[in-house]
Formats: C-alpha cells, structure tokens, sequence
C-alpha cells in the first residue's frame, strides 16, 4: 500500500506513468467511467477548499466510485478533540481511500501511519501539496510538451505557498531547469527549500523582486495570492497582498508562448484582462486536476482498465 504525502514520493518512472495515465483519461474518459465501482473515496478536510475537495469528489464520481467525508473541521470530531490518528483508524473502515487537507504540517504524514487505506496529501499547512504539483506537471507536460529544459518563474508568497515548494521539489528532477524566485523579501523562499532542494541539485537559480525584470526570460510563470490565512498580523498582509499584479502591460514583455498558471483561488494578483490571453492556462489547469486525481486514485487502489 502507497501513501501520497509529498509529490517525491513518486519516482520519476512512477511520476510519469501517472501522467501518462491522464493523458489518456483525457483523450478517452468514458472508458474509466465505471473502474471504481463499488470504491469509496473519503474527503477529510480540516481546512476550507473549493477546487481540491470538488476535483476530488469529481475524480471518484467520474470513475464510477461514491464519496464520503467533511469539509470543514467544525463539522467532524475533531471539535471535540479527537486526534487525526483515531479518526484516520475509524475511517479505514468506512472508505477504500483518503484524501487529506489540514492546516498543520505533517498531519496526513501522521494519519498515514495509523492507516490501513493509501492517504493522499490534499495539502498541510505551507508544506506540501502533492496532488497540485501533479496537476501543474500534467498542465506543464500537456502543452509544453516536456518538463525539461525550462526556466520558471515563481511569483508572489513563496515562504508560504505550499504549491510553490511541492513544485520547486518535483521540477528539480528533470535536467536543464532554472527557476527564478520572484518575491518582496518578507516572502522570500524558505532558506531549507533553497539550500536542500536546489544548492543541493545544482539548480541555477536567481532572487529577484520586480515581475517586469524576469518575465522576458520566462517559459512559464507560477503566480500566487499572498495567503492571508498564513499571516499572525494583519497589518503585514495588508502592506504585502498587492505587490505584484499581472496585466497586459507586463504579458507584453514575456515570451509568445510562455504559459501563465495559477494554483486558485486568485484575488487580484491576475488582473482579469489577462484571462482572454492564450498564455493563461490557470483555468484549463483547473480541469486537468481532474484527470490527473483520477489517474492518481486509480494507481493506488491498483485498478485497471479492461
């Protein structure tokens, strides 16, 4: 049994296998349309969600399984205290798969060691969110046509921006990246992800804190909102939410076919007009999460098409 808490914990074999996978779900949908019949798909969400809890739900119903689960601490026993190990022990009974978000990090690492179904990381706290950095590689491999040889922008809260880490871990297995960090210096990428994941793969890469300056070299740019929920001082995050917005003005400079994507939810960090721009990719990104968590629940509940 294979639990998904980080996005290496798939080899790069693995990694590609399951996008492989999607790519086909893509192209042929309703032939997976009844392969989890009879699974069940539990959702624990600690934390509020809107595109990871539904493409979830989305991804068991498209294969024909049922879901299960809560969507907000408030509403399971964990408001009365009860610990993520008992209620992962309880749910083993009750559902083939877990699918996890919580606000503390290393909680779904903890409920996969009491439990006896494969739990996905649906994203804890500013560590990692697995099954997002899937979907940007789909996103990323489906229209680039590869995941080596690129430079990539990361823009906004990367101390924070749990993606952005999931992300700078996965990309830095492929051959020829450079990644460009691009943040105010209160949100700059922690020092241990800097140091231990690319020092460490001898990944060129450079800090900078203007958008306009790293745009032109991009071939894609990983926007993100400044996290309110993340912030103790409200004043800080009033001071940083607005530092930097993507318009046309600044699409201008970047390359024809640099992509645009975005993890979601957006505040107004993408200006609007950008969404009519070809380059700008977060909503189909969005739709290949689907695919990519089907293909995801697939591998782990080891079913397979006839």
């Amino acid at each position: 049994m294979k639990h998904i808490i980080s996005p290496t914990d798939l080899t790069v074999s693995e990694l590609r296998e399951l996008l492989d996978l999607a790519e086909e779900i893509i192209r042929d949908p309703k032939k997976y349309s009844d392969i989890c019949h009879g699974k069940k798909l539990a959702t624990l969400f600690y934390e509020p969600s809107t595109r990871t809890r539904l493409s979830f739900e989305a991804a068991m119903l498209n294969l024909g399984g049922s879901v299960l689960g809560f969507s907000s601490a408030d509403s399971s026993s964990a408001a009365k205290g009860e610990s993520v190990a008992d209620t992962i022990r309880v749910i083993s009974y009750y559902a083939d798969i877990c699918a996890m978000r919580h606000p503390k990090e290393g909680a779904p690492l903890v409920a996969s060691l009491y439990s006896s179904i494969p739990i996905i990381n649906a994203g804890d706290g500013g560590h990692n969110h697995p099954t997002q950095t899937f979907t940007d590689l789909l996103t990323i491999k489906n229209l680039k046509g590869r995941l080596d040889c690129l430079t990539v922008g990361f823009c906004g809260d990367l101390k924070f921006g749990r993606t952005v880490h999931s992300l700078i871990g996965a990309l830095s297995r492929y051959k020829n990246i450079k990644f460009v960090l691009i943040s105010p210096e209160e949100l700059m990428l922690p020092a241990y992800i800097r140091e231990e994941v690319i020092e460490a793969n001898h990944i060129p890469y450079e800090e900078v804190r203007t958008l306009e300056d790293a745009i032109p070299d991009l071939d894609i740019l990983y926007m993100t909102r400044v996290q309110r929920e993340r912030f103790f001082n409200e004043e800080d995050y009033i001071r940083l939410k607005d530092t930097y917005i993507l318009d046309m003005k600044k699409m201008a400079l970047a390359k024809p076919d640099m992509l645009v994507l975005h993890p979601l939810p957006r505040v107004n960090e993408i200006a609007t007009e950008v969404d009519s721009d070809p380059r700008a990719v977060y909503f189909k990104q969005a739709q290949f999460g689907v695919y990519i968590r089907m293909a995801l629940i697939m591998k782990l509940l080891e079913v397979v098409s006839c």
